[in-house]
């Protein structure tokens, strides 16, 4: 049985009128969620994408724990440290950007990817105001993030005081779409016209939008946007806050698009999902314009956990780890394609897609479509009464469980789900 909300907790996302009592969870282990009361629940969307290798990993836990008793937290500004310079040298090496800012969440990595590149045109002498992002992006909840966002119920309290932002299609597809091609092409048409405007930068999640639906495309067509961008001199920013740390079926969404961005934010499954953190990367051009003896070219921006040397063990921990198992990502979506395969016949499921370890299709609903169709909510209900957390996009079911899922856990996922859309 549920327990009642606690009086001082404020939920995120949650409309507390209507929502249902939270539950308490008392530990983790692997794919599993050990609540106070029911049995456990598989953790089917790696709780929000973050748990990359399961819950209570014993290897994250001791490079925390080892950390915490040999330094827990230093100002970054004046000081550096042995994990910060490690975890740099790695995500430069894999990520092919030579530089490393921290801050702290998925949303502060993408700020800090903005404010640099207006900020490098400004060095320059040549300020460029435009930003170009795409139609059903998500960037996070902090107001730059906003911005570049999907404009909808969740900002428009803030319409007002959000910066204007250059909107181009995002060509989604699915298995056997038969209007790819022209969708891409209406893109990329509508990319040229916003290019023809001086611009600071392209932002963009690569192969797939998360919270914006799970929208999939293809990597030919993130290929000419690079094409494009790079033609017009504006920088291109890809947030893989989600689809970095092999959640794509590579290191990084973009490596499997074969794509190279000049700034790249992470966050989620950087620590594992064991610490918040946040990285923006970037290329040693931009880096080298905020270089010189004007103060006025420095980056003046910072969080007060800036590299917290905690968060920096654990990242290094999961770096380790995926490094001692590439096939438990690299093979993921071989896991995945019978299942979906064999539910993409359901009369309740279209548009079924696949890229990694994330799984998704659409519900055929009745009444309105969108984010507060009722169907979702009943979907992650009847789930969880059969032992899988689920937490679909709306209209949009999607399992993005952590890598560490067994066979018989990713089959009783699918099982449930099947039970879902036969009860809707």
């Amino acid at each position: 049985m549920a327990v009642d909300l606690h009086p001082n907790l404020w939920p995120p996302f949650t409309q507390m009128a209507s929502a249902a009592p939270p539950q308490r969870v008392t530990a983790g282990e692997g794919a599993l969620l050990i609540r106070e009361s029911g049995e456990p629940l598989i953790d089917a969307i790696s709780s929000w994408w973050v748990t990359l290798h399961g819950h209570g990993h014993p290897q994250l836990a001791a490079a925390i724990a080892d950390q915490a008793a040999q330094l827990e937290q230093v100002i970054f500004a004046d000081f550096t440290h042995a994990p910060a310079e490690q975890l740099a040298v790695r995500l430069s090496e894999l990520t092919g950007l030579q530089r490393l800012f921290f801050s702290d969440n998925g949303s502060t990595a993408v700020e800090v990817a903005l404010k640099i590149a207006c900020q490098w045109w400004v060095n320059q002498g040549q300020p460029r105001q435009q930003i170009v992002a795409f139609e059903g992006a998500y960037h996070g909840d902090t107001f730059g993030a906003m911005a570049v966002g999907e404009r909808n119920l969740f900002s428009a309290p803030f319409e007002d005081k959000l910066f204007p932002v250059a909107r181009v299609p995002w060509p989604a597809t699915w298995w056997d779409d038969p209007h790819i091609a022209k969708k891409e092409e209406t893109a990329l048409q509508s990319l040229d016209s916003s290019l023809e405007t001086p611009t600071a930068a392209v932002i963009l999640e690569p192969l797939l939008q998360g919270a914006g639906g799970m929208a999939m495309v293809r990597p030919r067509f993130l290929q000419q946007v690079e094409e494009r961008v790079r033609a017009s001199g504006a920088l291109l920013i890809a947030d893989e806050v989600l689809t970095g740390f092999g959640r794509c079926g590579d290191w990084f969404a973009s490596r499997r698009a074969g794509i190279r961005p000049d700034l790249m934010a992470l966050s989620k499954g950087l620590t594992g999902g064991c610490l918040p953190m946040g990285v923006t990367m970037a290329s040693e051009a931009v880096f080298n314009a905020f270089v010189g003896d004007d103060p006025a070219l420095t980056l003046w921006h910072g969080h007060s956990f800036t590299a917290n040397p905690l968060g920096c063990a654990a990242a290094n921990a999961s770096l380790n780890l995926l490094e001692e198992n590439p096939a438990a990502f690299q093979s993921f979506e071989q896991r995945h394609r019978p299942h979906l395969e064999a539910l993409a016949g359901h009369r309740r499921v279209e548009h079924p897609r696949l890229t990694g370890t994330v799984a998704a299709f659409d519900l055929v609903v009745e009444g309105t479509s969108g984010y507060l169709n009722p169907a979702g909510p009943t979907v992650k209900r009847i789930a969880m009464e059969h032992g899988v957390f689920l937490r679909p996009l709306g209209q949009v079911v999607y399992l993005l469980p952590p890598l560490c899922i067994t066979d018989t856990q990713l089959e009783h996922c699918y099982r449930a789900l099947r039970t879902a859309l036969d009860q809707l």
